[in-house]
């Protein structure tokens, strides 16, 4: 399972014209589910997220979590996340989970969140979505547990 996490100060994802997730202040959490995954990494990277001290604190250094600056997370699966780029022009998508598996756990991993007493918003999982952010810092982090 793979997650790129982006510090915003604001950031929303939109379906066919109408917004369907939208924060302030927080994360946005682009999540890639692949072959093998199972609930133990979604649980080590809600985790992961909610504590990661991302956020500066009164010095301007990174010192402080979500949790702190009372953000929320803006969570939006992306199979593509589990392309593989290595070979030819065209990415291989062989290591992405099967629909109905990828939305089970990403599903788990929202719930992961919300159990952590975070305000998540979410996109919908399949759909042709436009996100939109204002990157603060910026900052971004990738994650990766198998």
């Amino acid at each position: 399972m793979k997650a790129v996490i982006q510090r915003v100060r604001s950031a929303s994802v939109t379906v066919d014209g109408v917004i369907v997730g939208q924060i302030g202040q927080g994360l946005m959490v682009l999540l890639g589910v692949e072959k093998g995954d199972s609930e133990a990494p979604a649980d080590w990277l809600a985790e992961k997220i909610v504590g990661l001290r991302m956020f500066e604190d009164d010095d301007g250094k990174m010192n402080r979590a979500l949790t702190e600056i009372g953000g929320a997370v803006l969570a939006v699966s992306q199979f593509t996340l589990a392309g593989n780029c290595d070979k030819g022009r065209r990415p291989s998508f062989d290591s992405a989970a099967p629909a109905d598996e990828g939305k089970r756990l990403y599903d788990y991993f929202v719930n992961a969140l919300r159990r952590l007493q975070v305000p998540v918003q979410t996109g919908i999982f399949q759909a042709d979505m436009q996100v939109a952010l204002v990157n603060d810092g910026p900052v971004t982090f990738i994650l990766e547990r198998r």
